[in-house]
C-alpha cells in the first residue's frame, strides 16, 4: 500500500487508517523513537501516541511544506523529544525540590510567549518559497542536502537563501527582540 492509499485512508477516517499506517509507517516511526528513549515501554508509549496525533493531525497535513516522511519523522521525533524532556523534568523537579529552584517565573515565560507570537507573526511575513524553505529547515529537521536534491539545486544554493531567509527575519524582529 503506497503513502498516497494511508493519507487517503486516514483523511476519510477509515478505521484501517491507524492499523495501516502503523503497518507500512510502524518501523519508520520506531526508527525515529528508538534514540530518545532507552525503555521499551516509553517508546511504544509514544508510538501509539504518535498513531494518535498523526489520526488528528492528517488534515494539517501539506505536501507543499514537506514529504510525508518527513512530517512523519517530524511528529515522532516531537513527541519522543517531549516524552524525553518530561522524564528531565521529573528528574530536575525532583532535584529542584530538594534544591529549593523556582523555576522561570512568570514575566519570563510572558516574555517567552512573546517572543514565540513574534517569530510566527515574522514568518507570516516571509514568501511562500521563503516560508516553506524555513519550515522544511528548522521544523521538519530536513537535511540542507535532502532540501537541495529535493528542490534541484546545490547545497550550498540552499545555504545561501537560508542565510537570507535568518537575515530577513533578524530584521523583522529587530525592534520586538530589543
Amino acid at each position: 500500500m503506497a503513502a498516497q492509499e494511508v493519507i487517503k485512508l486516514l483523511k476519510t477516517r477509515d478505521e484501517k487508517g491507524p492499523e495501516e499506517l502503523l503497518k507500512h509507517f510502524g518501523p519508520l516511526l520506531r526508527y525515529v523513537i528508538t534514540p530518545f528513549l532507552p525503555d521499551p515501554r516509553d517508546r511504544e508509549e509514544v508510538l501509539q501516541d504518535c498513531i494518535l496525533k498523526i489520526w488528528q493531525e492528517i488534515g494539517r497535513f501539506d505536501e507543499e511544506k514537506g514529504s510525508w516522511t518527513s512530517w512523519l519523522t517530524a511528529i515522532a521525533r516531537n513527541a519522543a523529544l517531549s516524552r524525553a524532556r518530561a522524564e528531565k523534568r521529573r528528574e530536575a523537579d525532583a532535584l529542584s525540590e530538594e534544591e529549593g529552584d523556582p523555576g522561570p517565573t512568570p514575566e519570563e515565560e510572558a516574555l517567552r510567549k512573546e517572543r514565540q507570537q513574534a517569530l510566527l507573526a515574522a514568518l507570516d511575513l516571509l514568501k511562500k518559497s521563503e516560508r516553506i524553505l524555513f519550515y522544511r529547515k528548522y521544523y521538519y529537521n530536513q537535511s540542507t542536502a535532502q532540501i537541495a536534491a529535493e528542490l534541484g539545486m546545490g547545497e550550498r544554493a540552499v545555504e545561501g537563501k537560508l542565510y537570507r531567509i535568518r537575515q530577513k527575519l533578524k530584521d523583522l524582529l529587530k525592534g520586538e527582540m530589543s
